[in-house]
């Protein structure tokens, strides 16, 4: 699924669409995926700017140390994320 972003922005969106259902990973954890260590806070920029939801499931993204901001809703990240972990 394309959407117009930097190519960070492209590559964070693919390695995010490369988590299982079910599964979670934090920021610094796509953020090495992706060659770029330090850039935890560019991929909460890329989940944030994130239109196409159902196919790039930021939702599955979290914080080291707890959920993470989902749209100012983290009580449905949390939901969908328990919902996928069934």
């Amino acid at each position: 699924m394309y959407q117009d972003g930097s190519a960070l922005q492209q590559q964070i969106w693919e390695a995010v669409r490369a988590i299982p259902s079910g599964e979670t990973a934090t920021y610094g954890e796509i953020a090495l995926d992706v060659g770029r260590p330090r850039a935890a806070r560019a991929v909460g920029t890329a989940c944030a700017n994130n239109l196409t939801t159902p196919f790039t499931p930021c939702h599955r993204v979290v914080s080291a140390s707890g959920i993470g901001g989902f749209g100012g809703a983290p009580s449905l990240k949390r939901r969908m994320i328990e919902l996928e972990a069934r």
